[in-house]
This record gives C-alpha cells, structure tokens and sequence, in this order.
C-alpha cells in the first residue's frame, strides 16, 4: 500500500511539471483576454505614486520588481505584457530551448542597430547605435556576449551602450532564472543626459524584462521605472520613451525566439 502511495505520488509529480502555469494564471482575466485576442501589447504608464499594475502573480518576479521598487522610490513607471505565441507549441520549453532563449536575453550586442518609434520626432529611430558586453564599468574591455549551456541562476553583466538620446553609458545587467522563467534589471551606472538637459542620474533607472514559459506561449513582462529629473515635461517625455523602448527591447527578443522555436 505504500509503495502504491509513493508512486502515485511520483507520478502525480511528474504530470504536474509537464504543465505550464498559464497567462490567465499570471495576470487578470481582462489582459489575459486582451492578449489572447491581439497581436499587440498592453501597456500602462503612471506618473504620480507609480505602482505595478500588470506584474504578474509569479512570486520570484514579485519580489525582484518589488526590491527595484524600494530601492529606487520613481516617479515614473511604465509597464508592458506581451504574448509570444510559440511558432510550433509543444509544451514546456525543453532544455536546448531554454539555454537559448537565455542566452538570447543576454547578447546585448544584438541590440546595436534595433529600432524605436520617437513620439517627438514622430519617425522611427535607432536605439542603441553599440551595445557591448564589458568587463566592468572602470576598465571597460569589450567581451563576448556569453554563451551558455545551462542557463546560470544569478549572473551580472556590465554593456557600454550609445544611446542616441542619452550618449554613450555604462549600464549593470542583473539575471535570474528559475525553470519556467527568466528576468533582468538594467541599471544605469552613469547619469543620463538629453543633450544638455539632464534626464536620468546616475542609479536612478531600473528597467525589468521578464519571460515566463506558460506552454504554448511566453508571457513577456517589461517595465521601466525612473526616478526623473525635476524638469517641466521631463515625466511625460520619458514616460513615453519609455514605452516605445520597450516594445523595441520586445521586437529584439521575439525575433531571436523565433529562430529558438
């Protein structure tokens, strides 16, 4: 009887891990029905006591976008979801997938050349004219992106990248992963300027990116959250930067997901 009891319960576990939470699990029935139903994303901006409004239910991005919070107290915060549909669906990613998408999230030089729509210039725009992985924002030798196996649980990189707004930065890359997700926290280590007009100081930018494989899909979380300079119109300018960015950094994954699939 017990030996009955055990297997039933080794079984019972391992039907369970074939099964991927699902969107309608992570957010609320009405995005997760909007994304159903929409190739587009939804996203939400808030200005004044910004709070996450679309974070999903899953409780390692929870806690790492709550300590982003805290830490950085913003005045700006603008979130995106997205539905990635996978290509041929078959389940749960298995390990080469996975190791890929990963590893897509970490080669930042593939962000060099990617392109945004500018609401103020009302053209489309490069983003990062360079984007290279770095040995640290002092020395700044360039590295190859990383190449991994088995994606690590913690991992720390550090890009110089030429922002044709902001100019030419040095941002700190925090990862984590778990087995049915992946997220980062870009942080700015040198102050951010428009032109002439300071923008963003220095540590006071946190931008997320998060994928959680949901089976027959990905659900893909981003936010960017800014403490911004004290300037009229600064808010809402960044505030839709912020926005038309991260629907750039989303082209820039799904099409490297496409080719994982």
């Amino acid at each position: 009887m017990k030996r009955s009891v055990f297997f039933l319960l080794i079984a019972f576990a391992v039907v369970s891990a074939a099964f991927s939470v699902s969107p309608e699990d992570l957010v609320d029935s009405g995005y997760a029905a909007q994304l159903r139903s929409s190739s587009t994303s939804v996203t939400e901006a808030q200005l004044k006591k910004p709070a996450p409004k679309l974070l999903p239910r899953y409780a390692p991005l929870q806690q790492f976008v709550n300590e982003a919070l805290t830490a950085l107290a913003p005045s700006v915060c603008v979130e995106t979801l997205y539905l990635y549909n996978k290509p041929a669906p078959s389940g749960s990613w298995n390990d080469t997938q996975r190791a890929g998408l990963f590893n897509r999230m970490a080669a930042l030089s593939t962000l060099t050349g990617i392109q945004y729509y500018s609401a103020s210039r009302k053209t489309m725009r490069t983003f990062y004219e360079s984007s290279q992985v770095i040995d640290g924002p002092q020395t700044k030798k360039p590295l190859p992106d990383p190449v991994y196996t088995v994606p690590p649980q913690s991992l720390t990189l550090y890009a110089g990248q030429k922002d044709l707004t902001f100019g030419n930065n040095i941002y700190r890359y925090d990862y984590r992963s778990t087995p049915d997700a992946f997220f980062f926290v870009q942080e700015n280590m040198t102050a951010l300027n428009a032109g002439i007009i300071p923008a963003v100081g220095k540590n006071k930018l946190r931008s997320i990116m998060a994928v959680i494989d949901c089976g027959d899909c990905l659900l893909i979380y981003a936010v960017s959250m800014a403490k911004a300079a004290s300037v009229p119109g600064m808010g809402d300018r960044i505030s839709s930067s912020f926005g038309n960015r991260a629907e750039a950094v989303l082209k820039w994954f799904t099409a490297g997901a496409d080719s994982v699939f």
